[in-house]
């Protein structure tokens, strides 16, 4: 087996896992019980966004797809720091309804 082959194989099964892990993440973002689960599975799907177009740069030879899968991770990022902060403030304002109905 020549060193294209092992890359070319190799790539094509991490292509097929990477796509999965996608499925099971838009799962869990559909049946999440909770809005903290559905954010964890947005910052998981962001992830393996990432390395499905790092596999896709390696499997066509194109750089190009780095620059995306940056631009991803701070898309990704921003993201769930926003979803965070709104989860944050949620808690914030039901504690404080919580605490004025018991006064």
């Amino acid at each position: 087996m020549t060193v294209a082959a092992f890359v070319d194989l190799s790539s094509l099964i991490a292509l097929i896992l990477l796509g999965l892990a996608l499925l099971v993440s838009i799962v869990r973002i559909v049946i999440g019980p909770t809005l903290p689960d559905r954010v964890l599975a947005l910052d998981l799907m962001t992830v393996v966004a990432m390395g499905f177009i790092g596999a896709v740069a390696v499997r066509t030879g194109r750089m190009l797809y780095l620059d995306i899968a940056i631009a991803l991770a701070l898309l990704g990022f921003l993201a769930t720091v926003a979803l965070a902060r709104y989860i944050l403030r949620r808690g914030l304002k039901t504690d404080a309804a919580a605490m004025e109905a018991q006064s």
